[in-house]
């Protein structure tokens, strides 16, 4: 006669239960999808496959400290904070990646037409060489500065960010602030409207809405892709 083992089993019911809490508290822990954390810095949220973000003044987090050597000039350091006040679009970008080279002529527009608005590029270039890198900006006639990062450790400065991911353009308001992110190639039509309508923005100015409310029909902010 074969001994009852029921007592073994865990009962299905309450399996269930466990992985519902279990499933409630890793939900908790996930967050709310805010871009902020609490000390107002900037904490990147997974976009849930969208390549294009946009947050509300209010919503933003802030970046600080990112800084690197300089590719003009390997004994200068640029940091975020010689922009103060400014604008600046970061580019991450590599002489390997064919869709930089096609969006490098679209974000010298960017600055050429709001370079005077107190906006600024700023490349960061990862996984490249000096001596290539040096000639993509040559080759290409780029007049905006790069910081020179082969390990992408600038990009720490913004928590989270998929650092694999080039090209990547990151939009900050005149605070340094995150308002926008394109996880893809950009282009002029699609990048100077956001750039524009943050340069326009008042200093200091809060707001509310919907946290990476995505490709906005951005207006698809990069349908000319």
């Amino acid at each position: 006669m074969r001994p009852n083992r029921r007592w073994g089993r865990p009962d299905r019911r309450a399996g269930a239960l466990l992985l519902t809490a279990l499933f409630a508290l890793l939900s908790g822990c996930a967050g709310s999808g805010d871009a902020v954390s609490d000390n107002g810095e900037f904490t990147f949220v997974s976009p849930g496959g969208k390549t294009r973000l946009f947050y509300s003044p209010g919503e933003r987090g802030r970046v600080t400290g990112l800084k690197g050597e300089s590719l003009a000039d390997g004994d200068d350091t640029i940091r975020l904070s010689d922009f103060s006040e400014e604008v600046v679009v970061l580019n991450v970008w590599g002489s390997w990646c064919p869709p930089c080279r096609s969006e490098a002529d679209d974000l010298q527009a960017v600055q050429d037409e709001l370079g005077d608005d107190g906006v600024q590029v700023l490349g960061i270039n990862v996984r490249d060489n000096r001596d290539a890198a040096q000639d993509f900006v040559h080759n290409l006639d780029v007049g905006y500065p790069s910081i020179f990062d082969p390990a992408g450790r600038s990009l720490l400065a913004l928590d989270g960010f998929p650092r694999s991911t080039t090209p990547a353009t990151v939009v900050l308001d005149r605070e340094h602030r995150v308002a926008a992110i394109y996880l893809s190639e950009i282009t002029k039509e699609g990048l100077l409207p956001k750039v524009r309508e943050v340069a326009d923005e008042t200093s200091g100015s809060d707001g509310s809405g919907e946290q990476g409310s995505g490709e906005q029909g951005a207006r698809e902010q990069g349908s000319g892709q």
